[in-house]
């Protein structure tokens, strides 16, 4: 190795550690201990100053559940004072009298000898007719159209004059021939003939209400869908204190009544 080399060498392996920039002194060590306990406690959080409270619930408990310590929900039932024997005094008066709706209701104008689907029309037929309309009036219209034959076939081969002159003098019998026409088309289109079998459905249709649904459901198909209100059980209802709170349509009635009366 030459000299000049061996020189070169020695001084790089003397030359003195690097300082810090700035020519200072450099930093002790700070052990790792410190710096840890130091971190903690500036994250430490503070004591919270608002006291907590203590919501306590009641629930209902399901069958088997047993907790002595909640209490059970009570559940308020509204019912009229003394609509038991307001009910017992109003069928005492009326097993002593008989009202045109017992024998000419919607339960007695259809034809009992017809297949199941024209008794459950004719049914549907004579609540339509039975709006704004005394009993004798509608009882007295059926008879016209079944002797004639009364099915959706019938009706619909039936021009409008003449099942005006059939059904009249029920009320509204211009409209009704309308209605009449519109249904007996949609059941026969959509429903091979018969009639809907639950209130959605049949209140969908042109003419028919929610006390004819309710009763079609009664009497067409033997299902008891609700309470069949009108113009008539809304009054007497209502003066009876029959409701929570006055209601002023029939519908509003019905909804209250189903609210408490029992099943």
């Amino acid at each position: 190795m030459s000299a000049g080399l061996r020189m070169l060498t020695r001084s790089r392996s003397r030359s003195p550690r690097t300082r810090p920039r700035g020519g200072g002194e450099e930093p002790a060590s700070i052990p790792r201990r410190e710096v840890a306990a130091e971190g903690r406690k500036k994250h430490r959080p503070g004591k919270c100053q608002q006291k907590t409270q203590r919501l306590h619930v009641a629930y209902e408990a399901f069958d088997g559940e047993k907790d002595e310590g909640a209490e059970p929900l009570k559940v308020s039932t509204w019912e009229p004072q003394r609509w038991q024997q307001q009910l017992a005094n109003i069928r005492t008066m009326r097993s002593k009298k008989d009202a045109p709706v017992d024998q000419l209701g919607a339960e007695h104008c259809y034809d009992p000898s017809a297949p199941p689907k024209v008794r459950r029309y004719q049914v549907l037929l004579s609540l339509m007719l039975s709006s704004q309309t005394k009993d004798q009036v509608t009882a007295g219209a059926m008879q016209r159209l079944r002797a004639r034959g009364l099915t959706v076939d019938s009706i619909l081969q039936t021009d409008d004059s003449t099942l005006g002159e059939l059904i009249y003098p029920v009320g509204f019998w211009r409209s009704k021939v309308k209605f009449i026409k519109q249904t007996s088309a949609i059941l026969q289109q959509h429903y091979d003939g018969d009639i809907p079998a639950s209130v959605a459905e049949l209140v969908a249709l042109p003419g028919v209400g929610p006390k004819m649904a309710h009763l079609a459901m009664a009497v067409a198909w033997g299902t008891i869908s609700g309470i069949a209100v009108d113009t008539h059980v809304h009054r007497i209802a209502n003066r009876l204190r029959w409701t929570q709170r006055p209601t002023k349509s029939p519908e509003a009635t019905r909804a209250a009544l189903e609210e408490w009366l029992p099943r």
